[in-house]
């Protein structure tokens, strides 16, 4: 009979978040065993191998998994217990745009099943309001086992999660003071700063309030780049000059919103106020702004194709298809630049669409996008194109002047830039070419 082996964390969900935080823990000393139930993931984890892009993560993971200290599996093995639980699963929203609880029902119950009396379940997840109590908890608690429970929700940027694990604070809520005690006794392996919060309200509300205010703030941005758009302002030049040396005003500038947090937590904030009767206005205002600001700007750039006249055969180029730019990442969920695809094909569907990405392979890009053509070189994909388009905003995507790409597009084409990667340039310098989010008027 085999014995009997426990692992000081188990973590539900090898995802962006179950996976750092995993090879982090290990890192630190931790024994970790990572369920997935994706097992071409388990595979690659067990080898050493990432899924996906993040700085630092392919050398950290190769140590951790050939010392031992962090394994994957499909499932729990019988023979296997852990100390405490992490639950990282994802939380994606519905056809319906309502937010999927099926992802943590099940993890629960692989907890449940698995746990032994005394067992601290800690969620990480993002999710509505009171899941913890009247999700997590229950279930757990139909076993008839002992357990503590605590709410301790995911924070780090893609890019620098590593990183951020051992340098943001942790936020720690829970009821029971025990619980709370356990939960920041396994996070301070990670980081001295631990927040603790009264309850796993409070936590799950925290995570909400910070990616709903920074969506809020992006779309005010956006707002500002319509009113400058309507009177033929530069936002660019709006935004920074007004902030230099003024303490009171840090307007962001605009561009695409997007990506797994900000497409999805407002939205999970507006579901878990309505259970209350609450409508929070300017969180559901953020969201309609940054919402239609594919369709928007991508008829702006149907009337310029039409003003210039632009024939068949019409190419347009969709550059920089992850979600964002800084940090690098090659993560396409959420990603507004697929809106925008979908607006462009939808407006032209005669249209010779290609896409490129610095950080994304072209293996990748053709899989995730079977119907365009994908450019493996930044060269390629805008050499002879109608209409560029720069959708988000890694460096490498602002190294080529709008004057040069001038001269590789094909005549009459033009750039539209949603990140603002050259609008700081004098007048002389983006030719009668160059437009971007907030700066629609044609260059002298």
């Amino acid at each position: 009979m085999q014995a009997a082996k426990v692992y000081d964390v188990g973590i539900i969900g090898l995802g962006y978040v179950g996976l750092t935080l995993g090879t982090v823990l290990a890192e630190t000393g931790s024994t970790v065993i990572g369920v997935e139930k994706r097992t071409e993931i388990v595979d690659l984890t067990n080898r050493g191998i990432p899924h996906f892009s993040e700085a630092g993560l392919t050398d950290a993971l190769h140590r951790v998994t050939s010392s031992g200290r962090l394994v994957a599996a499909a499932e729990f093995d019988a023979n296997v217990s852990c100390k405490a639980y992490i639950i990282t699963v994802g939380t994606p929203l519905s056809a319906d745009g309502t937010v999927r609880l099926d992802m943590i029902e099940a993890a629960t119950r692989q907890v449940a099943e698995n746990m032994q009396d005394g067992a601290l379940v800690i969620l990480r997840s993002t999710v509505k309001i009171e899941t913890t109590s009247r999700v997590v908890e229950p279930i757990l608690a139909s076993t008839g086992k002992e357990f503590d429970i605590a709410m301790c929700p995911e924070r780090t940027l893609e890019g620098r999660a590593l990183q951020e694990l051992r340098e943001l604070p942790q936020i720690i809520g829970a009821t029971e003071p025990a619980a709370s005690d356990r939960a920041a006794g396994l996070f301070q392996r990670l980081t001295s700063t631990i927040v603790k919060v009264s309850s796993a309200e409070a936590a799950e509300i925290i995570k909400l309030v910070d990616n709903t205010y920074r969506d809020v703030q992006f779309a005010f941005a956006n707002e500002v780049a319509r009113v400058c758009d309507a009177f033929g302002v530069n936002a660019h030049e709006v935004i920074s000059s007004g902030r230099l040396g003024y303490p009171r005003t840090s307007v962001a500038l605009p561009g695409l919103v997007g990506g797994p947090c900000l497409e999805k937590d407002p939205h999970i904030l507006l579901q878990s106020a309505r259970t209350k009767g609450l409508t929070l206005e300017i969180t559901a205002a953020g969201r309609l702004v940054n919402e239609r600001q594919p369709i928007e700007t991508v008829e702006f750039i149907t009337k310029e194709i039409s003003r210039r006249k632009l024939g068949t055969p019409l190419r347009i180029r969709i550059i920089g298809m992850a979600f964002k730019g800084v940090p690098a990442t090659d993560d396409l969920r959420g990603s507004m630049s697929i809106k925008v695809l979908e607006a462009l094909k939808t407006a032209h569907p005669d249209a010779e669409i290609g896409i490129y990405d610095p950080v994304i392979s072209s293996e990748v890009l053709s899989k995730s996008f079977p119907d365009e053509v994908v450019f493996s070189r930044f060269g390629d994909a805008v050499s002879g194109a109608s209409v560029v388009v720069i959708s988000n905003n890694h460096p490498a995507l602002g190294a080529v002047s709008p004057r040069t790409m001038a001269e590789f597009i094909s005549p009459s084409g033009f750039v539209f830039d949603y990140w603002n990667h050259f609008s700081h340039l004098p007048p002389s310098e983006l030719g009668d070419s160059y437009f971007a989010v907030g700066h629609t008027e044609t260059a002298a």
